[in-house]
């Protein structure tokens, strides 16, 4: 009897094992990284020739951000700029070389959405081109289209990756008083269409629904009624998440899981924006899950990044110096007194405002701040 009991309980063990095993299997992560606005004003264009290597070159701006990109599983920025070709310009009509799309691919991007104020900066070829240059580059991109039949049978965009299925919506508030005409396509914000895509997109059955939206007031730190409302109606709506840009400052994160959980603003990624809360950003880091309990938002966290525009010898450049870099590795930057200043100024700025219950409804891991 006692031996059966041993077997028994054995084999019970065994099962447990196995099962445990097999559950554990089952359960499928991704680490999706967002970032704010890509812009390119003058300063850049120009920075891009005073690298010491030949033509434009962007990498320098994103050296110290790409190992973290390159954890990624997807990384999905705001493309505040187009690559409609020379001559290049910065604000307010924005056209950057294409060698800028070459630098976020090398840094790891694989998504760029382009419906914002600045899509049709250069008109309708501007805009095509913009999609040709990012498609030639492997790149994924959503938010503008260069014909209806392209939006019809590609929008939503959804992704599939490890076993984990996710639909991208991108909108835009508008394009600074410039209509596009057919067959060319910017997403804007209007609810009837949001609801049928919404709707379309629940179709596809993804396990996740993700909305990049370019909303709000610029310069505002905090949200406006008009987000929030529209905030709510796409939840209500089947909106998992909602991912915003467009104010150029770091914007409340509220909620605390799939059906609430909203990034106001994530400010500038880069720029030459450099007043107070407006030369830096966050990048906004979601684990999605899927397991025996269905897919859920697992964790959330930001990090902060901020804009240095070191002095060298061919000129001008832009860096950005993420909040996660180890504070030697800082140090040997040569970085001046006044420019550690306000890098640290820009990093408690937003660890403040980001941690302050006052500001978000739920606890967030501010990736450590360099000393």
């Amino acid at each position: 009897m006692s031996y059966t009991r041993y077997r028994i309980q054995a084999l019970f063990l065994l099962i447990l094992i196995f099962f445990t095993s097999s559950v554990q299997a089952q359960e499928s992560k991704l680490k999706l990284v967002f970032s704010g606005d890509i812009m390119g004003h003058d300063t850049q264009i120009a920075s891009a020739l005073a690298t010491g290597n030949a033509g434009y070159d962007y990498k320098p701006c994103f050296q110290y951000l790409r190992p973290y990109l390159q954890e990624a599983d997807l990384v999905i920025g705001n493309l505040e700029v187009t690559f409609a070709g020379p001559p290049y310009k910065g604000y307010p009509a924005f056209s950057s070389p294409d060698e800028l799309a070459d630098a976020l691919k090398w840094a790891g991007f694989d998504i760029l959405v382009n419906a914002n104020n600045h899509a049709l900066d250069r008109g309708q070829n501007g805009l095509e081109r913009t999609i040709e240059q990012v498609d030639q580059r492997d790149l994924i991109q959503t938010g503008t289209f260069d014909h209806p039949s392209i939006r019809k049978s590609h929008y939503p965009l959804v992704v599939e990756k490890e076993g984990i299925r996710i639909a991208f919506l991108n909108y835009t508030y508008g394009t600074n008083g410039l209509e596009e005409k057919l067959p060319v396509i910017v997403n804007r914000i209007d609810k009837t269409q949001i609801q049928g895509d919404l709707e379309k997109a629940a179709t596809a059955e993804p396990d996740f629904i993700l909305v990049f939206i370019h909303w709000g007031s610029e310069y505002q730190l905090n949200e406006n009624s008009e987000q929030r409302d529209l905030a709510n109606f796409m939840f209500r709506h089947g909106a998992d998440c909602i991912i915003g840009s467009h104010p150029h400052v770091v914007q409340p994160i509220r909620g605390e899981g799939a059906g609430n959980l909203v990034v106001y603003s994530m400010g500038n990624l880069i720029s030459n924006q450099r007043e107070r809360y407006r030369n830096g950003g966050i990048l906004f880091e979601l684990e999605l899950v899927k397991g025996p309990n269905g897919p859920e938002i697992k964790n959330h966290a930001y990090l902060p990044v901020w804009v240095w525009k070191p002095q060298t010898k061919t000129g001008t450049g832009f860096t950005l110096v993420p909040a996660n870099m180890e504070a030697s590795s800082v140090s040997q930057l040569g970085m001046s007194a006044e420019d550690r200043d306000l890098m640290l100024q820009f990093l408690d700025d937003t660890r403040t405002r980001l941690t302050d219950r006052h500001e978000s409804s739920a606890p967030l891991t501010a990736i450590r701040s360099p000393r």
